[in-house]
C-alpha cells in the first residue's frame, strides 16, 4: 500500500510540475480518440477517416479551449451523415443546436461528460459515466450526459439504418424525416438510460456530500445499485431487451474503475478524524476533519565522494592496504 501511496504522489507532483504540457497531451489524445471512433462507428467521408486529418484535428483542439472538442467533434459527425443522407445530417444539426444552446445554458464547463459519455457507450463501459460525475460534478452534470446519451443512440441508430437512409430518394424526405423524429423521441431504451443516469448521479452527489465516513465508497456502492435497480424496472416497463448479466458485468467494471479514481481523487485516513469546535461573535462552528492519506516520497540519496579520498583509496589498494 505504501508504494501504491508513493506512486500516487509522484503522479501528483509530476501533474503540478508539468500540468500545462500535461492539458495539451490529454486534450489531443481524447480529441484524436473520439474522432477515431466516430470515424470507426459512421465513417461515411474517408477523407476524415484518414491519420494526417484527425491529427491535425486534434492538435488544433489540443492548443482551443475545452468546448472546442465538442464543435469539432459535432462537425465531424454532421460531415459524415452528410455524405450518408442529407436528411440525416439536418436532423443531427436540429439535435447539437438543442444541445448547444442547453450545453452553454446549464454546464457550460461539463466538456469531458458530452465527449466522454458517447465514448463510453462505444467502449461497453457507460455505467461509469453516472457515478464519476456524481462524485466529481454537480446535478447539472445530467444535462450535458443526458445528451451525450442522446448523442450515442443518434450515431448509432444512423448507423444501423444507413442502408435505408442512402437508397433513399429525394421525395421520400418528409416521410424519412417524421420517421426519424418519431423513431429517437419513442427510442424508450434511450430514455430509460437518461432517466437511470439522473437518478444515479444525484443518489451519488447526494451521499458524496455526506459527513459521514468513506462518503464516496458508500456513493460508488449506492450508485451502481441505484443504476442496476432503475434499468431493470425500466426494462420490465418499456421491454428495452438489457442484458441482466451485461448489466452486472458492466457495473461490477465500473465500480473497479471508479475506485481507482476515489484513490486519486479522495483517499482519507478514516482513523484519524478529528472534531473541532469554536466560536466568534455570531456563530458556534463545529468542524469534523479527515485528513488526507499521503506519505511524503523517498528523497534521492546522493553519495559524494571526493577527489582526495577517492585517491586515498585507489593508492591504499595499490600498497594491498
Amino acid at each position: 500500500m505504501t508504494s501504491l501511496l508513493e506512486l500516487r504522489e509522484y503522479i501528483k507532483n509530476f501533474y503540478v510540475k508539468y500540468e500545462l504540457y500535461i492539458t495539451y497531451v490529454w486534450k489531443f489524445l481524447l480529441s484524436l480518440i473520439a474522432f477515431t471512433m466516430i470515424g470507426n462507428k459512421i465513417g461515411y467521408q474517408t477523407n476524415l477517416t484518414k491519420m494526417p486529418i484527425l491529427l491535425m484535428a486534434a492538435l488544433l483542439c489540443s492548443i482551443m479551449p475545452q468546448n472546442f472538442m465538442v464543435f469539432i467533434s459535432a462537425g465531424f459527425i454532421l460531415a459524415h451523415l452528410y455524405k450518408l443522407s442529407i436528411l440525416c445530417a439536418v436532423v443531427a444539426l436540429i439535435v447539437f443546436l438543442l444541445m448547444f444552446l442547453l450545453y452553454f445554458r446549464f454546464s457550460p464547463k461539463d466538456t469531458i461528460a458530452v465527449m466522454l459519455t458517447p465514448m463510453c457507450f462505444y467502449l461497453s463501459v457507460p455505467y461509469v459515466m453516472p457515478i464519476a460525475l456524481g462524485l466529481m460534478g454537480t446535478p447539472a452534470s445530467i444535462v450535458s450526459m443526458s445528451f451525450g446519451i442522446i448523442v450515442a443512440f443518434l450515431v448509432n441508430y444512423f448507423s444501423s439504418n444507413a442502408t435505408t437512409f442512402a437508397g433513399a430518394e429525394m421525395e421520400e424526405s418528409a416521410a424519412q424525416f417524421q420517421t426519424i423524429i418519431s423513431e429517437l423521441l419513442s427510442n424508450k431504451r434511450m430514455w430509460v438510460f437518461i432517466a437511470a443516469f439522473a437518478i444515479t448521479l444525484a443518489v451519488v452527489y447526494l451521499i458524496r456530500r455526506m459527513s459521514v465516513d468513506h462518503a464516496w465508497t458508500i456513493a460508488i456502492i449506492a450508485g451502481a445499485l441505484t443504476n442496476i435497480i432503475c434499468l431493470l424496472i425500466g426494462d420490465m416497463m418499456y421491454t428495452t431487451e438489457l442484458s441482466f448479466i451485461g448489466v452486472v458485468v458492466q457495473t461490477i467494471i465500473a465500480i473497479l474503475m471508479l475506485f481507482v479514481l476515489q484513490f486519486f481523487a479522495f483517499n482519507l485516513d478514516y482513523t484519524r478524524i478529528e472534531k473541532v469546535q469554536f466560536e466568534d461573535d455570531e456563530y458556534y462552528y463545529y468542524v469534523k476533519a479527515v485528513p488526507k492519506v499521503t506519505v511524503s516520497t523517498p528523497a534521492p540519496k546522493v553519495k559524494k565522494i571526493s577527489g582526495s579520498n577517492a585517491g586515498r583509496d585507489y593508492r591504499g589498494k595499490d600498497r594491498g592496504e
